[in-house]
């Protein structure tokens, strides 16, 4: 390949990926953009409208000159990402088009991905049988984006917490290796900040906390506009802050961690044990049904204004305050984001969030952090799936 057709082809893929967040763009904004001349990228996206992949979204407003033609992508294109979300117990799986159109509607298993040494296959066999079901030409797949719980090395494709039948292998290679398609893996919390950066909250912010509530605590840190991984690309353990009062066992191993006391799967078990203990709850009928999780059950409860699901999520709320006026001391964040499984419950968690830092967080520093509840939360994790396949694979 020559010089000037990989440079021609390096562009083309720069451009579909801006588009990707969403917006509709201007020649004059793809340019400076991408740093190339206008010219040159005129030329580039009327290639790319002609071969499908890009579509003319009418006349920028008139700003008092001549009005600028905007491009989108075309949602019609056959190119297509499989996002899963892996969580401690429960697994998702979307299929979307370039614009983050689902075409295959969620797919949802349980698998403990910690315990059963059988996971790592059905996983493999959930994904495979969901790709046939969705009856979408495999050659018109651009990859797999899998987020997962855990240390989780993207460069060598590695998780060392979750998944004991890869041995420390490249799970990414087993993976890709089993469903004949390149597979890209990253951290759960990292994911849901990039989706949030890219979609959501976070959007157009430099300095930002995404806290991932889910079956876990986690954190997506969001410094200077990128993600922020650390020194070895495990930083934003958050839940493993040492501020719980308790001294339950964490998943870690440690004691003490804020995990105990915050995350989903504590505040299901607390709740289950109170109502088998004869505290009346709409959770008590809830529980029986067995084709949910008891966190989602908890959830529901929660959100209904099940009176002990708020008192067990108000006590959490609390917990977490303390991690997040932590975050406030040592980051100075323009905002915090409560983001991920967890965050259709996130006005509730707000009081108490707030009362902790009312307790705990300087004044001065505390009023010039905003926080708020993402509006992706529940699809934040499959989101930021999907923008890294866009991200790591030839998008043509």
């Amino acid at each position: 390949m020559s010089a000037i057709i990989k440079k021609s082809a390096q562009l083309r893929k720069e451009i579909l990926k801006h588009l990707y967040s969403g917006l509709a763009l201007s020649l004059n904004e793809l340019s400076k953009l991408t740093q190339k001349s206008l010219p040159i990228v005129t030329t580039v996206v009327n290639d790319l409208v002609t071969d499908g992949f890009m579509i003319s979204d009418g006349l920028a407003p008139s700003s008092g000159g001549r009005r600028a033609s905007m491009f989108l992508l075309n949602p019609e294109k056959e190119r297509y990402i499989i996002a899963v979300a892996v969580d401690q117990v429960v697994t998702r799986m979307v299929i979307y088009n370039l614009t983050n159109q689902i075409q295959l509607p969620l797919q949802i298993i349980e698998i403990d991905t910690y315990t059963d040494v059988n996971a790592l296959q059905k996983l493999v066999v959930f994904i495979a049988d969901n790709l046939e079901k969705s009856g979408l030409n495999r050659d018109h797949i651009l990859g797999i984006g899998i987020g997962m719980p855990g240390f989780v090395n993207i460069e060598e494709g590695i998780n060392y917490t979750i998944f004991p039948t890869a041995g420390g292998e490249c799970l990414r290679d087993h993976l890709s290796t089993h469903l004949n398609l390149p597979v890209f893996i990253d951290n759960d919390s990292s994911l849901i900040g990039i989706a949030e950066l890219k979609f959501g909250k976070a959007k157009g912010k430099q300095d930002v906390m995404v806290i991932n509530l889910g079956w876990g605590t986690g954190l997506g840190m969001i410094i200077a506009g990128k993600v922020f991984r650390g020194h070895s690309g495990f930083a934003g353990e958050f839940s493993h802050i040492p501020l719980s009062g308790n001294d339950h066992l964490c998943s870690c191993g440690k004691r003490g961690c804020l995990e105990v006391e915050t995350s989903l799967l504590v505040m299901a078990r607390k709740a289950k044990a109170q109502v088998e203990a004869g505290i009346e709850s709409s959770m008590k009928r809830l529980f029986l049904d067995k084709s949910r999780h008891d966190g989602d059950h908890f959830l529901a409860a929660a959100r209904s204004g099940d009176p002990l699901a708020i008192s067990i999520l108000s006590e959490a709320s609390f917990h977490l305050g303390k991690g997040v006026a932590t975050l406030i001391h040592i980051m100075n964040p323009e905002k915090i984001v409560l983001s991920g499984r967890a965050a259709i419950a996130g006005k509730i968690f707000m009081p108490s969030i707030q009362q902790a830092i009312n307790e705990f967080c300087i004044p001065r520093i505390a009023e010039c952090t905003d926080i708020e509840v993402s509006e992706i939360g529940n699809e934040a994790e499959l989101l930021g799936a999907a923008h890294m396949v866009i991200e790591r694979t030839d998008f043509l």
